[in-house]
């Protein structure tokens, strides 16, 4: 049995997975109402949005270096409340200018919380001996649904930004601190190996290519849902506007039954037959959404897309923890970049593809991109440290 220390840092460190799903949320679904308040033109809300996830890139970097200094939990401590805090940045700023300020912050410190979260997630895992990675990303899908719906009622109720925002960051910013008393580090490398020498960098990023591609093709695909999925489903299908809203809603539910068992799976089945699993899904669902005769077709799509996707980027970052198993956090900080890489290229990959040729085949290229997972599912086999043998825990 796992010890009380292991039990109080999985609950811990999922409360943290789940506070920065609501933070993101809160943020990407009141777009609009941000556009507003600061009078920013459909000309430049681009490049505000865009420098959101460019930052969170060097903030991922960042974080990389930063724990070969001070434990990965530290990072995670403050950075969590860094968010939280630029999050009411954005909504109580008086001028563009304190809005870039704020949305830098949230995007560098965004960053840095990935990054932790996942490595923590990852060296949890590795001391358990058995699949837990998709229990915390199932939290950080359920924080999202609850922020997504929070944030739908202050739009409802037409508040302003900073009263929507506000009671949220009350609660889950001295929660994210209480909580972050029972983060649990791995062990501490071996000083003498802290170090980390050009060659052997270079080797490290050839052996991580294979996932970070996955990595990519995840987040184009997810990025794809979010972005595309209502323009779609009323554009190109003929919806109502109010069932066009269904489906990103139908995306996150079904992101997160199957997330919750999806470390089930992982145990019966092996991680490779789970992620072979998720990709054919996957790839099922856009083909669906490309073929759909109708709208509740496509929404049948578009939930085929949750329960596939969902595997991948949990078992992606599981898969860079097993490859460099005394190296872990720097696996995984670099991996963490390519989310954005895939959040930056999605939507407006599938915008031009739309906008030059027509939706239904553009639908067609994100499912390509993640059948390229089949490829390198072997990657995600667990690996036998060398000298070592493979932990496991009965269960």
């Amino acid at each position: 049995m796992m010890d009380a220390r292991m039990r109080h840092g999985r609950a811990a460190l999922a409360f943290s997975f789940f506070a920065q799903g609501v933070a993101f949320a809160l943020l990407v679904t009141r777009i609009p109402a941000v556009q507003d308040r600061y009078r920013i033109s459909d000309a430049l809300l681009p490049v505000f949005l865009a420098a959101v996830p460019v930052l969170a890139g060097a903030g991922s970097v960042g974080a990389g270096q930063l724990v070969k200094r001070v434990r990965p939990s530290l990072v995670l401590r403050w950075s969590q409340p860094v968010v939280l805090l630029s999050l009411l940045g954005v909504a109580a700023g008086r001028g563009v200018v304190q809005l870039a300020v704020a949305l830098g912050v949230f995007g560098l410190a965004v960053g840095a919380l990935d990054a932790s979260m996942n490595m923590l997630g990852v060296s949890l895992q590795h001391t358990y001996g058995r699949s837990i990675m998709l229990g915390f990303h199932a939290a950080y899908s359920l924080g999202g649904i609850l922020g997504a719906t929070a944030a739908w009622l202050g739009a409802h109720g037409q508040l302003p930004l900073l009263v929507s925002y506000l009671p949220v960051a009350a609660v889950l910013l001295p929660a994210a601190l209480v909580g972050s008393r029972w983060y649990v580090d791995a062990a501490a490398p071996d000083p003498e190996g802290a170090g980390e020498r050009p060659a052997e960098a270079a080797v490290a990023f050839r052996l991580l290519l294979p996932l970070c591609l996955v990595m990519t093709f995840a987040y184009i695909g997810d990025s794809t849902v979010s972005n595309w999925s209502a323009k779609y489903l009323q554009d190109v299908l003929g919806s109502s506007e109010q069932l066009a809203t269904v489906p990103y809603n139908v995306y996150m539910a079904t992101t997160l039954i199957g997330r919750s068992l999806g470390d089930l799976g992982v145990r019966r089945f092996g991680a490779v037959a789970v992620v072979r699993a998720g990709t054919l899904l996957a790839a099922l669902g856009f083909a669906t959404v490309a073929a759909a005769p109708g709208a509740w077709v496509g929404m049948l799509g578009f939930t085929l897309l949750g329960l596939g996707l969902c595997v991948l980027v949990p078992q992606t970052f599981a898969a860079a923890g097993r490859l460099f198993p005394g190296a872990s956090d720097a696996a995984v900080a670099r991996l963490n970049i390519f989310n954005y890489v895939g959040f930056l290229v999605g939507s407006p990959l599938v915008g031009a593809l739309g906008g030059a040729w027509n939706y239904r085949a553009a639908m067609l290229v994100p499912m390509a991109l993640v059948l390229v997972t089949l490829v390198y599912a072997t990657s995600f086999a667990p690996r036998r440290p060398a000298g070592g043998r493979l932990l496991r825990r009965p269960g």
